[in-house]
């Protein structure tokens, strides 16, 4: 065993190259072929033979002449290049990444948030910036919800001059025309750009939330928004408009406040989360918490979960984008021909992919991720489920009210794994044989009607992008229709198909002239 040990331990330190492989997509990789050196056997008996060929046949290593090269992993290197350099960061300037977007305004609440799933915030804080001039009786206010990773930085500011996210989309004269509305976008609670999320101060104790934060629901976010809202005096939004994520906030916005909502945009989002979305999301949250620096959700004081945030984007950005774009853009194209194919970032698209992790893995808190993820996935507007969110809350409130939260374990995670193997559980309704054909279903179901019908006197834009993956545009379709069924007459939907765009789901990020331009007719 020592053996073996040593000869892996001799094979990975003479592999590394000089110099470490470009993360960058656009760039030549640059790994090189390892000398001739031993590589760790596959089996026992493989071992047992390859040490007795060493004890006949030594170099002046001690080794065996292996038969292959051992491979070289840059990728791996530079892993370990960079938390050995986070390492040392943590033993002067702390750990734990600035996570910012510049300045902005902040609305501190102290009234306690009651949110859905029986957690609490005592206190909270939204941050949040502005664009355009709020006219004299408010009625001009626009509510831009973000994506998941999203700061409240959608357009630059005299105050932060660094282009927003949604840089091209507002300005004057743009598809959120601030010569004539006033735009506030925020930082959702549960995020890490200013608002109170998992990295923030628990008042209680003066230590960080980490995974004691309690579960959200996008709900709980909007909640909060409406809290600012009442802060700065506003009683009614001209619109609530968003996309991805913020397309979910925008109807569920409608939904909790519909007298307060004058018109809905949601883009490239969904009335309730699907098991394709939840799957992929869950698979991001994995691969996170199975970094061992993630200790948990209590890494602050330590080097962050990099590894894992890297491998989560990296899944994330392939559902972001489009198969067929990236047939275009990438093909099988391989970032340098000549050299002998790696394990490690080898294709350009594996390049590109590598370089999308690493660029996010310190710009976004981990446990921000995990928790504003499970929001999404929580997320359903069905009746049923705002029936049952509204008897938890109201039980909440009762025992916030005579005093008893603290002692409540309501909010606990009383979650444990099966003790048998996984089996099937299909609804009621669904068929006994699940290796039969689904069928299609001839329209939304009655449950979401029943939910959404506080939005038949909204006026509803609805855009959904064929080439979404992660929100397919179906499932636009489907609040289209589940509107309508709702008795709502007055909702536009487009969808644009692949002959306009092949971004996918990023289309709401980059198509100026579709995205922008329906909404800028639709908000008039």
């Amino acid at each position: 065993m020592n053996s073996t040990r040593s000869i892996v331990a001799a094979a990975r330190t003479a592999a590394k190259p000089s110099k470490s492989i470009s993360r960058s997509w656009t760039r030549h990789s640059s790994h090189k072929a390892a000398p001739p050196l031993s590589q760790a056997p596959r089996s026992q008996n493989a071992s047992r033979s390859f040490q007795t060929q060493g004890s006949r046949k030594n170099t002046s290593a001690g080794l065996a002449e292996a038969s292959n090269p051992a491979m070289a992993f840059p990728c791996l290197d530079a892993l370990e290049s960079k938390s050995a350099t986070l390492e040392a960061r943590s033993l002067s300037s702390g750990p734990e990444p600035s996570y910012t977007s510049g300045v902005t305004l902040n609305y501190q609440c102290h009234e306690p948030l009651l949110l859905d799933w029986g957690g609490v915030l005592p206190e909270f804080n939204i941050a949040y910036e502005t664009w355009g001039t709020l006219n004299a009786d408010k009625s001009n206010v626009i509510l831009l919800h973000t994506g998941l990773s999203a700061s409240s930085h959608a357009h630059s500011t005299e105050t932060n001059p660094k282009p927003g996210w949604w840089e091209k989309f507002i300005g004057p004269g743009g598809c959120l025309d601030t010569d004539k509305y006033f735009v506030i976008c925020t930082n959702v609670i549960g995020g890490c750009y200013g608002s109170t999320g998992p990295s923030s101060v628990d008042p209680a104790d003066g230590h960080r939330y980490a995974t004691r934060f309690p579960i959200l629901t996008m709900e709980d976010m909007v909640r909060a928004q409406f809290r600012l809202l009442d802060g700065l005096g506003i009683e009614r939004l001209y619109a609530s408009v968003g996309a991805s994520m913020g397309g979910m906030q925008s109807l569920a916005a409608g939904v909790l406040f519909p007298e307060r909502v004058g018109r809905i945009a949601s883009i490239s989002g969904c009335a309730r989360s699907h098991p394709y979305s939840i799957a992929m999301r869950h698979t991001q949250r994995q691969v996170l918490m199975m970094d061992p620096k993630w200790n948990r959700g209590f890494y602050y004081d330590s080097v962050p979960p990099h590894a894992g945030m890297k491998l989560a984007r990296e899944i994330a950005t392939v559902t972001y984008r489009s198969g067929p774009e990236w047939e275009q853009r990438f093909g099988r194209r391989r970032a340098d021909p000549s050299k002998q194919p790696a394990l490690c970032p080898d294709f350009l698209i594996e390049t590109y992919l590598d370089h999308a992790g690493e660029k996010f893995c310190l710009e976004y808190d981990a446990n921000s991720l995990l928790y504003v993820s499970k929001a999404m996935d929580l997320f359903d507007l069905g009746a049923v489920s705002q029936s049952a969110s509204a008897a938890r809350r109201a039980a909440h409130a009762q025992r916030f009210a005579s005093g008893q939260a603290k002692d409540s374990d309501a909010a606990a995670c009383s979650l444990s794994l099966p003790d048998s193997p996984y089996e099937e559980q299909p609804e009621s309704n669904a068929p006994s044989d699940l290796n039969k054909p689904v069928s299609q279903s001839s329209g939304p179901p009655e449950d979401l009607v029943l939910g959404l019908k506080v939005l038949r006197d909204h006026p509803a834009l609805v855009m959904g992008v064929e080439s979404d993956i992660l929100f397919p545009a179906w499932q636009q379709r489907e609040i289209a229709e589940t509107l309508r069924r709702a008795g709502n007459k007055n909702v536009t939907h487009v969808e644009l198909g692949e002959d306009v765009s092949l971004f996918g789901h990023d289309s709401f990020l980059l198509d100026l002239e579709h995205i922008g331009g329906n909404l800028k007719q639709f908000l008039g």
